[in-house]
């Protein structure tokens, strides 16, 4: 399927029959891929399907700056000052604790922790924020880890 595309495209067609129906194909269309292999439960792409893309790098993300952002977005005033201890302690968490198929340190739970670290900080807007912050980290996590991995 995604080679009648591409053949397509490369024969600059502006039309095509694609699984029985008449499509218009738009020259500037693109097909990407997104793969993280590494991850749980992610298989590689197909060779047949390899051939038919070019990699790309892609760099780490500054989690720093993407909980700050988070953070003020959530109402948080100290944003600046919490959000690189936030992500040391994931960093930390990540390199320290054992290696779990359960354990996630990622992008995905970085979010997770810092809209529920928004939810506490909405219930209580005079609280102390860095003391939310650390009730919205050990709620998020603790009920995850491993009896090995608690003090």
């Amino acid at each position: 399927q995604v080679l009648e595309i591409r053949q397509a495209l490369l024969q600059g067609l502006t039309e095509f029959v694609f699984e029985s129906r008449h499509l218009k194909v738009k020259n500037t269309c693109g097909i990407f891929i997104t793969m993280n292999p590494g991850y749980a439960g992610r298989a590689e792409l197909p060779d047949n399907l390899k051939v038919l893309f070019r990699p790309v790098a892609m760099m780490v993300p500054d989690y720093a700056l993407i909980a700050e952002i988070m953070l003020y977005a959530e109402g948080f005033g100290t944003a600046k000052e919490l959000s690189p201890k936030f992500t040391k302690l994931f960093s930390l968490s990540s390199e320290q604790l054992s290696k779990q198929d359960h354990y996630d340190f990622g992008m995905r739970a970085v979010k997770s922790v810092l809209v529920m670290a928004g939810g506490l900080k909405r219930t209580d807007p005079e609280g102390v924020e860095a003391v939310l912050m650390i009730r919205a980290m050990r709620d998020s996590n603790v009920p995850k880890f491993l009896s090995h991995d608690l003090p």
